[in-house]
């Protein structure tokens, strides 16, 4: 079991590290893929939230699972394939990221095959995991062991009572 370093963000309002701008432009590719899968339906409305995981999972989500226990959040993410030195777990307040991504260096070879199918999506994988309840961001914690990456977070029971406000944008 390998111990991660993770990136600790105190304020839900820092958004400057680049691994949130890298998730707000994956936010986006997803959104237009979801807009595609409903798009390509025959006027069949109310399916918004299925589009919307198909397309994560058709882009580069990795399969995961929050649980949520009396004094914290354990979430799991599946990163088969990947080594502990290509993870970036980030937290903030409200908010757990994590990216895998591999640094690959290409091998030399005289002719390369032809693919003739495949189900990789993405060599990188993200996920982006929007809490219920504020953590205790300096004491998050979190292990890779054989592909699967668990981030343990505790509870911050003085943000507890504290409500989450969601900020609503408007079309232009």
């Amino acid at each position: 079991m390998t111990k991660l370093r993770v990136k600790k963000v105190e304020d839900s309002d820092d958004r400057s590290l680049p691994v949130f701008a890298e998730i707000d432009a994956w936010m986006e590719r997803i959104r237009a893929r979801a807009f595609d899968i409903f798009s390509s339906r025959d006027s069949d409305e109310g399916c918004a939230l299925e589009d919307w995981l198909a397309a994560e999972k058709d882009l580069c989500w990795s399969a995961a699972e929050l649980a949520e226990h009396n004094e914290d959040f354990l979430l799991k993410v599946a990163l088969a394939g990947f080594d502990a030195n290509e993870i970036t777990v980030t937290a903030s307040p409200w908010e757990i990221i994590v990216k895998a991504a591999h640094t690959s260096t290409k091998e030399t070879r005289e002719k390369e095959p032809k693919i003739h199918w495949s189900e990789f999506r993405s060599s990188d994988a993200y996920r982006c995991v929007q809490l219920p309840q504020q953590i205790a961001v300096d004491a998050v914690t979190a292990e890779f062991d054989k592909g699967l990456l668990t981030i343990t977070a505790p509870k911050d029971e003085a943000g507890a009572q504290v409500e989450k406000r969601i900020q609503i944008s408007t079309a232009a």
